[in-house]
């Protein structure tokens, strides 16, 4: 069994320094032969020890590295979509648009609109389509949480593969939700740190990696965000630009938490739905 784990997180470790590789240059060649190199491993075993450990092929892990490359060109809005389709490699606009409305639901054109629109006004952030009115941001207690949790290492595109993991750690406990938890400024830096959690009523295998993350319960703004994940970044951002400063509430040190109601493997991009929980307290003024 111990030699069995060290083994996995061998490949791992190996399979890393591939996807840092993708990660550092998403545009270079990333041949199959010199990702294997990088490895250690033969052509002929690498791509499927790396399906295996990363749960995609690594054509599809450096399309996703791209296509994320893509939402951050677009979301700074000073460039045309063919100009984002020909940085991320694509020799068209109309290759981009498919590629990119599989990787997120939607058009280039109206992610790029709706995030600028994010940016500038956090009132038109996708709401729930569901035929309820409610408010933008509103303001919830939650209770204390002790989560499963396997923290992330390398850059926001890799995220899934976290997640991937740490499901399989779970092996047949029940799985009652699904959660991210962010520590730090949320714009990343040297103190940031992000876990992949879930919470579960059962007791689980005992695997060295994954630990138990207690969150604190009090109070936080909470959005429903609804679309793909590559809108989170924006979104938060713009609760923390637009709706903070005159809310009458501040930041506390609590993690800002991502509450993932369905999955992509249940519903469409489009219909994904995540509350994004940030943490707050009255502040002094108020």
């Amino acid at each position: 069994m111990e030699s069995s784990r060290r083994i996995e997180q061998d490949y791992r470790a190996r399979v890393a320094r591939a996807v840092a590789a993708i990660v550092a240059d998403p545009m270079a060649e990333h041949r199959l032969e010199d990702l294997a190199r990088l490895a250690h491993f033969s052509p002929f075993h690498f791509h499927r020890v790396y399906a295996s450990v990363a749960g995609e092929t690594v054509a599809a892990t450096v399309r996703r590295v791209r296509l994320a490359l893509a939402t951050r060109l677009l979301e700074a809005g000073d460039q045309s979509i063919t100009q984002v389709a020909l940085a991320v490699g694509y020799e068209s606009p109309q290759a981009f648009t498919r590629a990119f409305g599989q990787f997120t639901g939607q058009s280039p054109r109206a992610f790029q609109q709706k995030m600028v629109r994010a940016i500038l006004d956090v009132d038109a952030l996708p709401q729930p389509d569901d035929g309820i009115a409610a408010p933008a941001v509103r303001i919830v207690e939650y209770p204390t949480r002790r989560l499963h949790a396997l923290r992330h290492q390398g850059p926001f595109s890799t995220i899934p593969h976290t997640h991937r993991r740490l499901r399989q750690h779970a092996g047949t406990a029940r799985i009652s939700a699904r959660w991210g938890a962010s520590f730090g400024e949320p714009e990343g830096g040297p103190g940031f740190r992000y876990y992949a959690a879930l919470d579960s009523p059962d007791p689980w295998p005992d695997v060295a990696e994954v630990e138990m993350l207690d969150i604190p319960g009090g109070c936080y703004a909470a959005h429903r965000l609804a679309g793909p994940y590559s809108q989170i970044n924006a979104a938060v951002r713009a609760l923390y630009i637009r709706w903070l400063p005159a809310s009458g509430y501040e930041p506390d040190d609590r993690p800002t938490l991502e509450h993932y109601l369905n999955s992509p493997w249940q519903v469409s991009q489009a219909e994904l739905r995540t509350d994004l929980l940030i943490p707050i307290r009255r502040t002094n003024a108020a």
